[in-house]
């Protein structure tokens, strides 16, 4: 919401929401303007939000990577890349690893 050149314009990501404060904007100006505040108009837009790209199916990791996997995580001292290596690892032998 930004005041330009005494219009006030409006931002809102739903068109339902835009025409309800459409029909509503002579209301508003009023009230604004009866409240002291220089609005001569109020103009509302619709920002249009792009929905986040599906990530693509993530393959298993295999049963020698797994184990390559498992080594490396014994090696390391307790931190959480070793619990994180874990707890990876134990997922995916549960199957329930998610992407």
């Amino acid at each position: 919401m930004f005041l330009a050149d005494y219009i006030l314009v409006i931002v809102t990501y739903n068109g339902a929401i835009a025409a309800k404060l459409r029909q509503i904007a002579p209301t508003l100006t009023r009230a604004f303007q009866d409240n002291g505040y220089e609005v001569t108009a109020i103009q509302v837009k619709v920002q249009v939000t792009q929905p986040p790209r599906p990530q693509p199916p993530r393959s298993p990791i295999s049963a020698s990577g797994k184990q390559q996997l498992a080594n490396f995580a014994e090696k390391l001292h307790n931190s959480p890349l070793k619990s994180a290596l874990q707890h990876l690892i134990t997922d995916q032998n549960k199957g329930t690893h998610k992407p």
